[in-house]
């Protein structure tokens, strides 16, 4: 049977919260992508999301939780660690931190520490709130594939495996979100670069915010998620170019949108090239060229001189594009 997709009316979202409490899945928009969701105190829900998405257990899953409270329920916070939170959250920011005791280690894949983040969607906020307990949701896709940024997204990825799924429209950041580690509250490092920067992350810890550069081999216990070599991939060959360039049977992805009026096998992310269009399209326009039969798939990259969000949009892209 076929996933549901449910309107965010009062009375599903009190049904879906139930559904959570009693160990169910349920695929969630947040600002950043759909998250598959499951009581991130109960093992066995947990168990469920790695079997659904085909998740290796060595990829520890994000807790998703309304605020810093409730966070410091499940990990050991630092100074530092509670200036961001404060600072970012609600946001698409997921800090990594000490657990505590009660966070089963199939959530953290058997390491000491837990990914934590509180998102901003009114949405999955509400869900929170109505189920009162913490929500493990990795992206409701399978895995490794190109991350849902839509319901119907997530009904082609795992419509077969799981049964709820809530609509929140469509995502509007479109790229996973920052993973900051402060385990070390004096040696904060991003695992993975996200919409917050590390720029806008030095403003509050007052110090050089590093950033990990090297992927992580697929049999390595992971701290966070979205580290590995490969991920977000299209199931078309994909290849990063400065320009793309007309082939047979290829699709052409560019940044920004070209003059003139363009043939079927070309798509682009951006009217004009902003960088939050180009994120929140990015996963559904590799969607859209992945379904069309090619051969294969040219991305424009971005180039390395700019800022911001391009540092999370080239590790995305990269990852997609790894073989």
């Amino acid at each position: 049977m076929k996933a549901r997709i449910h309107p965010p009316t009062r009375s599903n979202l009190r049904r879906l919260a139930a559904e959570l409490r009693r160990g169910g899945l349920v695929a969630i928009p947040t600002e950043t992508v759909y998250g598959l969701a499951a009581h991130a105190l109960d093992a066995k829900a947990c168990r469920a999301i790695f079997r659904a998405k085909g998740r290796p257990a060595n990829d520890p899953l994000i807790v998703h939780l309304l605020d810093l409270t409730h966070a410091e329920e499940l990990a050991e916070f630092n100074d530092a660690a509670r200036r961001v939170a404060r600072r970012f959250w609600p946001g698409p920011l997921t800090i990594v931190l000490p657990k505590k005791p009660c966070v089963p280690g199939i959530v953290t894949s058997g390491g000491p520490t837990v990914a934590l983040r509180a998102p901003a969607h009114p949405l999955a906020r509400q869900l929170l709130a109505l189920a009162k307990v913490p929500l493990a949701a990795p992206s409701a896709n399978p895995f490794s594939y190109i991350s849902p940024t839509t319901a119907a997204h997530v009904q082609q990825g795992l419509g077969k495996r799981i049964r709820h799924i809530l609509d929140g429209g469509s995502c509007t950041v479109g790229v996973e979100s920052t993973v900051l580690d402060l385990t070390h509250s004096t040696k904060p490092r991003i695992l993975r670069p996200g919409a917050i920067t590390a720029a806008q992350l030095e403003k509050v810890l007052k110090r050089k915010v590093a950033t990990q550069n090297r992927s992580v081999k697929s049999k390595a216990v992971l701290l966070a998620p979205g580290m590995l070599e490969r991920h977000y991939s299209p199931r078309t060959p994909l290849r990063l170019t400065t320009r793309p360039v007309a082939a047979r049977q290829t699709a052409l992805i560019f940044l920004r949108q070209p003059a003139g009026k363009q043939p079927a096998n070309v798509y682009w992310l951006s009217q004009r090239g902003a960088l939050e269009e180009i994120a929140r399209n990015l996963y559904r326009v590799l969607r859209e060229a992945d379904a069309g039969g090619y051969r294969a798939i040219q991305l424009e990259k971005l180039p390395t001189t700019a800022g911001g969000l391009a540092a999370a949009l080239n590790d995305r892209m990269k990852r997609a594009a790894s073989r």
